[in-house]
């Protein structure tokens, strides 16, 4: 009897531990987040603040550019910290990550304008973004890599979800952030100082981060931070190329629809669907906080069903789906049918996003783990994320706004057949449930 008790306080513990880990991980997480999202909530507030005066939809244009330049660090980043997270250990990477990314908005903070130093203030906020880009490349893989392997087996679907719940937080209130500011500030006043606010709320957050990351429980072991292959990009392209390429194809569909129906989709209800500025700030916090409660929901669904079958759910619908779905959005007029639509494809990305991290860990073996899931997914994120806006804003402006619909589409259906085919036929290196 006292055997048995003692083997249910066991489990208790190991429960306990596992899901303070994932709770100090996440809020580290969360705070990452809102200081990279917030970039992208606020630029149409300070676009016309850092390039000489045109049409409104070329200096989001401009933004943009610099938002997605953004991405292309993440490559760089994730090779590093998952480098030094496979060598040195995850809670190392995920502690440094987090440092970057204070200095990167504190660079955005305090930057000067396009009236006091010309050119200079697009370069220097292109420095900050840049920074910021390479500390997401490295939270990203870390996390996922991190969160995956403190999870209970039979629960990693429903615990590693809290990944995504704290990334659509970090959305969530630097969306909320702004509709804040938009109750006490003017718009003229937001246009002119009080956008910079939520990047000295980001950066204090960040350093209040650290203390949290520093009581992290390491899940790298010696051996695997000795093996020969740890954090090797030689042994990761050598003997997993297989499983790189699908995770590059099934994020690109994962990545592209997120940013669309997330980031981008603010700018669209302002600048396609002719909704107010604060109408569609609404509208957006919403919606996210609609799309970050499910994620523990299909998280869990994805313990029962598998991670394969949730990917073929999200891919197959998304490709069906969204091009009605934005063709209905540029005509809508109201704040209840922009919720609706929003909400409804927000629901067939949970599908991927509650089971991001743990649907790309489970392809790497741990020596290896944070740097395959982090630089697969920094490159088809950079690629096909980091682009989202730009190309859908770019395409606006030369009236062929549609194809964008059709590009989201083609990618989508890409990513189900890479589900279908390719998924099962690479071996599981963290499994919680039969993918057969």
């Amino acid at each position: 009897m006292s055997s048995e008790k003692g083997l249910y306080s066991d489990m208790d513990n190991i429960k306990k531990q596992a899901i303070k880990s994932i709770i100090v991980a996440s809020s580290g997480n969360l705070v990452e987040w809102f200081d990279f999202y917030i970039f992208a909530f606020t630029a149409v507030y300070f676009a016309s603040d850092f390039f000489p005066k045109s049409n409104p939809t070329v200096q989001l244009l401009n933004v943009a550019g610099i938002y997605a330049v953004g991405f292309f660090m993440r490559p760089i980043g994730s090779w590093f910290f998952g480098r030094l997270a496979d060598r040195h250990g995850r809670r190392r990477a995920l502690i440094i990550s987090v440092t970057m990314m204070c200095i990167g908005s504190l660079m955005v903070a305090i930057v000067p304008t396009y009236s006091s130093v010309g050119y200079f203030a697009p370069i220097l906020l292109l420095m900050a973004r840049l920074i910021q880009g390479f500390s997401v490349g490295g939270e990203y893989g870390a996390t996922a890599t991190y969160m995956s392997e403190v999870a209970l087996s039979h629960q990693r679907g429903f615990l590693s979800s809290f990944q995504y719940v704290t990334l659509i937080g970090g959305q969530l209130l630097a969306v909320l952030t702004i509709v804040i500011l938009e109750m006490i500030f003017t718009d003229v006043q937001l246009k002119t100082w009080a956008w910079r606010i939520p990047f000295i709320i980001g950066a204090l957050t960040a350093i209040a981060s650290l203390k949290l990351r520093k009581s992290m429980t390491e899940t790298l072991t010696h051996e695997s931070r000795t093996h020969p292959h740890a954090g090797s990009i030689h042994a990761l392209f050598r003997y997993h190329k297989k499983a790189f390429m699908v995770v590059f194809g099934f994020t690109a569909g994962g990545s592209l629809s997120f940013y669309t129906f997330t980031t981008y989709m603010h700018k669209f209800l302002v600048n396609t669907s002719h909704l107010p500025i604060k109408t569609a700030s609404h509208v957006m916090t919403a919606t996210l906080f609609v799309y970050m409660l499910i994620q523990p929901v299909f998280g869990a669904l994805s313990d029962r069903i598998g991670t394969r079958k949730s990917m073929m759910l999200f891919s197959g619908l998304g490709a069906l789906l969204t091009y009605p779905i934005m063709t209905l959005l540029v005509h809508v007029s109201d704040p209840l049918s922009a919720f609706i639509l929003i909400t409804c494809a927000m629901v067939i990305i949970s599908f991927y996003t509650s089971i991001a991290g743990v649907v790309k860990a489970q392809l790497f073996p741990i020596e290896l783990r944070a740097l395959g899931v982090g630089l697969s997914y920094a490159v088809a994120n950079s690629v096909f994320g980091g682009t989202a806006e730009f190309i859908a804003l770019y395409l606006k402006n030369i009236n062929l706004q549609s194809y964008f619909y059709i590009y989201v589409t083609v990618i989508l259906f890409i990513s189900f057949l890479i589900s279908t085919i390719s998924l099962p036929k690479l071996n599981l290196y963290l499994s919680n449930k039969d993918e057969s």
